[in-house]
């Protein structure tokens, strides 16, 4: 067994400024569990075109809003007590609200490494 917490992980390769937020990996691959748990800010305001084709994605909403926007135009609004889930290594945009920043326990499986980082200058999103 093992306690890991927040302010321990900002010490650490495992905290992840992703370009619209920040990430907290509190278990990764390493630890051995079969999946990955994060700690996600999502910035207010901001909007990231992201795709994970190697991992799938659920996302429980702890407070805050924001949204999630699927490729056929369908738009999802994300608020403390919502998931949201990549069953399909969906395509998607991840927008922060209007005047709060989102925040989401992010499940990952299979586990990231957990130094990975997104590139949100990439047209077509980031991947993963």
């Amino acid at each position: 067994m093992f306690v890991r917490n927040l302010k321990e992980v900002e010490q650490t390769e495992r905290f992840v400024d992703w370009g619209n937020g920040t990430s907290h990996r509190l278990l990764t691959r390493d630890d051995g569990m079969g999946f990955t748990v994060c700690h996600t800010v999502v910035r207010a305001n901001s909007e990231a075109l992201l795709q994970y084709r190697n991992h799938l994605e659920a996302c429980y909403c702890i407070k805050g809003e924001g949204e999630v926007e699927d490729m056929d135009g369908n738009v999802f609004p994300i608020r403390a007590g919502d998931i949201y889930v990549l069953d399909k290594h969906d395509r998607h945009y991840l927008r922060g609200g209007k005047d709060q920043d989102l925040i989401l326990v992010s499940i990952f499986n299979p586990p990231l490494a957990g130094t990975e980082r997104h590139d949100l200058n990439n047209n077509s999103g980031s991947e993963y």
